[in-house]
């Protein structure tokens, strides 16, 4: 049987993209998901989708940058289904392709407040909760979560190394706890809406074609990230803690990585959210 047939799911930011596929994921493996995403409308209406799918589903606006939003979304999903076994930090801005300095400061605390504080306040709720009652912590990265130079995505990938350090060091403090797993999801670079608008420096405007390259190198599908990721939910993720899962097996890297430098590209988006 399916451990996710019986199992609690929330998922931030997932009435769209890489949450929504997730969800979606684990929604047809029997799991019972909470939505949520910033806006109340966006909320209602996948809910409703969901529930029109046969999925078992509910849903709460949430803001993750503000803690009491978090909490309101954990509260919520006590309240409606009587327990969490798997909480997703997924939540994600990034500031396009651009120059670190052409990015406003509100941009940047968006940015920070979304990727980072985000990540740590749905451990500070979950860490305790799963201690007690065991379950699975996973953390979404993206490009840059390795620490090495991302020119051009400096702020998001800040925090999305950020958010691979909490990882890691979340679950050495809980190692006591064989309970409760702490891990990493690093999606891959996935074709979501956010690359139809992409913000773009002028100063790199002639390498916007750039992007459509790396998708069809590295791309990884929203059907892959539902699939790939309700297995690991369904069986990996409940083994150890610490570990770092990429949907981009490392053959495909290297075949990416090949076609980017016969097309005159750099395979700079992979890993991107």
């Amino acid at each position: 049987m399916s451990r996710l047939s019986s199992a609690v799911v929330v998922v931030t930011g997932s009435t769209r993209g890489i949450g929504r596929a997730i969800a979606q994921g684990c929604a047809e493996r029997g799991a019972t998901v909470v939505l949520s995403s910033r806006g109340d409308e966006a909320v209602r209406r996948a809910v409703h989708e969901f529930a029109s799918s046969g999925w078992r589903a509910s849903g709460v606006a949430c803001d993750v940058s503000r803690h009491a939003d978090v909490e309101a979304l954990f509260e919520h999903a006590l309240d409606y289904h009587g327990r969490i076994d798997v909480w997703v930090n997924n939540a994600g801005l990034s500031a396009g392709y651009r120059h670190l300095d052409e990015v406003p400061p509100e941009e940047l605390e968006a940015i920070v407040g979304t990727n980072l504080l985000g990540t740590m306040y749905g451990c500070q709720l979950l860490v305790p909760y799963f201690r007690e009652h065991g379950g699975v912590l996973l953390n979404v990265g993206g490009r840059g979560f390795r620490g090495d130079a991302t020119p051009h995505t400096a702020a998001y990938a800040a925090t999305k190394a950020a958010v691979a350090s909490i990882t890691r060091s979340v679950a050495a403090e809980n190692r006591d706890a064989p309970g409760l797993h702490v891990h990493m999801l690093v999606p891959g670079m996935v074709p979501t809406g956010f690359y139809e608008d992409i913000a773009v420096s002028p100063r790199l405007e002639h390498r916007r074609h750039a992007v459509g390259r790396a998708l069809q190198a590295f791309g990884v599908s929203l059907d892959e990230v539902a699939e790939k990721t309700a297995a690991l939910l369904d069986g990996p993720a409940w083994r150890g803690t610490g570990r770092t899962f990429s949907l981009l097996p490392r053959h495909r890297v290297l075949s990416g990585i090949v076609r980017m430098t016969l097309a005159g590209g750099t395979p700079g988006g992979k890993g991107t959210r």
